[in-house]
C-alpha cells in the first residue's frame, strides 16, 4: 500500500479556535481523522504531524523519503517565507502537493507568494478541510505503491 506523510505547519494546531471566520471550526483532530478514513477508502496509508517549528518540518520532509511515497504539506505561513522548506522538498525527490485551507489568492497580498509552490505538483486551496480528501485524491494518483 502505498503511503503519504500528510504534514502542517504553524498555528494549524489552533484549528477550531484560531479565526474561525476564516478557517472554519474544524479541528487538527477532526481533519487527522478524515485523512485516515478517507485513506482506508483509497487504500493509502496515511501519516499525519503537525510542527510549529521550521527546522521540526524540515527534518519530517526528510525523513519521509524511503518511508512515504508522497508529502502533502499545508506549510501555513512558512508558504510564504521559507527557502528552506523549498529546498527540503526538492531534496527528497517525491510528489509533493501544497495544501491551505483558505484561498490564500483571496487574502493578503503577502500570501499571493508560496516558496513551496516552485517544487510541488501543484495547489489545492480555499476548500477548507475537505481540500485534504482532494489533495489525497490527487497524489494517490502520483505515488505507487
Amino acid at each position: 500500500m502505498a503511503s503519504v506523510l500528510i504534514l502542517n505547519g504553524p498555528n494549524l494546531n489552533m484549528l477550531g479556535i484560531r479565526q474561525p471566520e476564516v478557517y472554519g471550526v474544524t479541528t487538527l483532530a477532526d481533519i487527522e481523522k478524515l485523512c485516515k478514513e478517507h485513506g482506508q477508502a483509497i487504500d493509502l496509508e496515511v501519516s499525519f504531524a503537525q510542527s510549529n517549528h521550521e527546522g521540526a518540518l524540515v527534518d519530517a520532509i526528510h525523513d519521509a523519503r524511503g518511508t512515504h511515497q508522497g508529502i502533502i504539506i499545508n506549510a501555513g505561513a512558512y508558504t510564504h517565507t521559507s527557502i528552506a522548506l523549498m529546498d527540503a522538498i526538492a531534496s527528497v525527490e517525491l510528489p509533493t502537493i501544497e495544501l491551505h485551507l483558505s484561498n490564500v489568492h483571496a487574502r493578503e497580498e503577502f500570501r499571493h507568494k508560496s516558496y513551496i509552490a516552485k517544487v510541488c505538483l501543484g495547489i489545492i486551496c480555499g476548500f477548507g478541510a475537505q481540500g485534504y480528501t482532494l489533495a489525497m485524491d490527487a497524489i494517490k494518483a502520483h505515488v505507487k505503491d
